[in-house]
Order: structure tokens, then C-alpha cells, then sequence
């Protein structure tokens, strides 16, 4: 298996303010023991207006990370398309993926809280045209060279030709966020990647990895397992009460998520809400245990078909080591004894 981090920030920590930009500088800190440890990439989030001074510059601080790794892929999860300048934002991460030497991965998404559509002044019903338009004008100010002009619902742009070409061919990979068949059928339609949510069960995993799978197949697309990649929250413990304590820290932590991801009268939203209102199904399946139960947690998530996780660490850089140390070497040995087979 392949291992990654799924990646939040805040600017502040509990003993200095958010002016002082120490939890930013924690966070390079955190990523830069992470690529020497051997995890492979680190996706970040972006969030806007929650007074949790949260990270709403994702290309810029993944690009800090760039200028402290070498080898590490560096992913955006997700970029909210409907908030950005599509022309803008093409120029911004083609700029990171040159100077990070083509190791961007452009996570994109439609967005869902409520406060972000209100802050922006964005309506919701309109985040699918939004991103609609602005896949298109991203993916076309990527392949074209030369000067083109685009008239659409949201966006108008003259005579123009965007520069840096990114260092990618054909372009850096986009990755989608997807939970429903729809959504998973839209990803592989698009011949984007695919992320899967922390909530879902080994068994909801395996079958929508098959699904994305038939509908690449489907349309003439290979099937590469690192093109999906499955999200899990992680916590090496000492003991079960160890354990315990951890997941019910990160119980109160996703409810503050689940407040903001609430919307009275307007359908869909958030993947968590389709877990929130069961009680413990947003820790059910967490790495949260001893390294002998994350293991087997994780044979359960490779027994499904998935080969890249994405893990939410909580605890630092202790809980990275521990994690190298104690959980990796068994899947490198199980990977090695497949190829070896093979």
C-alpha cells in the first residue's frame, strides 16, 4: 500500500495567536518529516470565514512545502472551484507545479458549507454551473499555447494566453472528492482521480472502487489503483483506553465540522452528514487502536481493493513515527511479496 497525508492547518496554536503564523510553520515542519519517513504525498484542505484560522491559501502554503521537499506529491483537497477566478487559478497551481518539478495534484471540488456560499456570495444552485465552467477554462488555459477567448455564464476572457505552462503533460492530474454513484460515474466519465470519504466501510469502499473502475473501463480509460485514493483518520494508540479517549477528542472535532456543513432547506452538502446522524459512525471505521488493530483495519481497506490511503493524523509528528515504525513495514513487505509473486 501506499501511504499519504490528508492535511489541515490553523495559523494559530494553543499558546501563541494566529499573527505569530506558527501552526503554519508547524505544519511544513510536520510534512517535511513526513516525506523523509516514506509517506508519499500530502493533500490540503480549503476553507474560508470559519474563525478557526483555518488554511484558505492552499496553493501558497503548498508551495512553502514545495521549497522543503523533493519527492513528496503535494495535493489540493480540495481547491472550491466556485469561489476562484478559473484563469487565475490555472496560473497559480501551473506556478507550484513548476517549481515543485511537476508534483501537483489538483484536487478540485463544488464546495458545501453554507457560510463559505454566504460569505462569497455564491448561490448554491449555482456551484455545479460554476464548476462546470471553470474545469473547462482550467483544463483549455493548460493544453492551449496560444491565444484564445472564452465566453461563458460566469466568466469572459479576451485574447489571452496563460502562462506558466504547468510542468505536467498533459496537465497536472485533477482529483474529485465522490460518495455517490452519480458522482463516482461523473469522476471517471471526466478521467479524473478519485478520493473516497474516512467515513465509508471497507465493504462501501470496495464496491465504489468497482464502480469507478467498470466506468473507466467503460469509456476507454485504464484503471490505475493509485488513482484512487481513500481517506482515514489515524491515531496510533498505547492501549484501548488510549484508544478511546483519542476518538472521543475526534467525535467533538467532526461535530464542529458537521455544524458548519448544515444548510436548513438545501439538499446535499457535506459527505459527513450522511454519517453524522448515526451515533459513532464518523469514528467506526478510524485507524484509531493499538499497531496491531490499525493493521488489521488496513488489510480490511486493501482486502476491499484499496492501494493509497490518505491518513488525518492526530498527534503530531510522535504519532508519524510511530506510524512508519510500527504499520508501514507490513504493507512494503506484503507489496514486495505481490510484485515478487508477480
Amino acid at each position: 500500500m501506499r501511504f499519504g497525508l490528508f492535511c489541515s492547518a490553523q495559523a494559530s496554536r494553543d499558546d501563541l495567536p494566529p499573527e505569530t503564523g506558527q501552526g503554519f510553520r508547524d505544519y511544513l515542519d510536520f510534512n517535511v518529516e513526513a516525506e523523509e519517513l516514506g509517506f508519499h504525498s500530502s493533500f490540503l484542505v480549503e476553507h474560508h470565514f470559519t474563525g478557526w484560522n483555518q488554511v484558505s491559501a492552499t496553493l501558497m502554503l503548498l508551495t512553502c512545502l514545495a521549497m522543503r521537499t523533493t519527492r513528496m506529491r503535494l495535493g489540493s483537497a480540495v481547491i472550491v472551484l466556485p469561489w476562484h477566478n478559473p484563469v487565475l487559478l490555472a496560473e497559480q497551481a501551473a506556478t507550484l507545479d513548476l517549481v515543485s518539478g511537476g508534483r501537483l495534484d489538483f484536487g478540485v471540488g463544488k464546495g458545501y458549507r453554507q457560510s463559505e456560499f454566504t460569505g462569497f456570495q455564491v448561490p448554491p444552485e449555482e456551484a455545479e454551473a460554476r464548476f462546470e465552467e471553470a474545469v473547462e477554462v482550467i483544463t483549455r488555459c493548460w493544453l492551449e499555447r496560444s491565444r484564445f477567448s472564452h465566453r461563458g455564464r460566469f466568466w469572459r476572457f479576451q485574447d489571452i494566453v496563460v502562462e506558466p505552462p504547468p510542468a505536467q503533460r498533459p496537465h497536472p492530474p485533477f482529483w474529485m472528492a465522490a460518495g455517490s454513484p452519480a458522482s463516482i460515474r461523473n469522476a471517471a466519465e471526466r478521467g479524473f482521480n478519485l478520493m473516497l470519504d474516512q467515513y465509508a466501510s471497507p465493504e462501501q469502499i470496495g464496491e465504489r472502487i468497482a464502480l469507478y473502475r467498470a466506468e473507466r473501463e467503460a469509456h476507454g480509460r485504464p484503471f490505475d489503483p493509485m488513482g484512487v485514493a481513500v481517506a482515514r483518520q489515524l491515531y496510533v494508540a498505547k492501549d484501548r483506553a488510549d484508544a478511546e479517549a483519542a476518538l472521543a477528542r475526534q467525535a467533538k472535532y467532526t461535530q464542529r465540522t458537521v455544524s458548519v456543513s448544515r444548510s436548513p432547506g438545501r439538499k446535499g452538502g457535506s459527505h459527513v452528514l450522511a454519517y453524522a446522524d448515526n451515533s459513532g459512525a464518523t469514528e467506526e471505521h478510524a485507524l484509531y487502536g493499538t499497531p496491531e488493530e490499525i493493521c488489521a483495519k488496513l488489510a480490511a481497506v486493501s482486502d476491499a481493493g484499496a492501494r493509497y490511503v490518505l491518513l488525518t493524523v492526530l498527534g503530531g509528528k510522535e504519532q508519524l513515527r510511530r506510524f512508519a515504525q510500527e504499520v508501514m513495514p507490513a504493507f512494503s513487505a506484503a507489496d514486495d511479496g505481490e510484485r515478487n509473486a508477480g
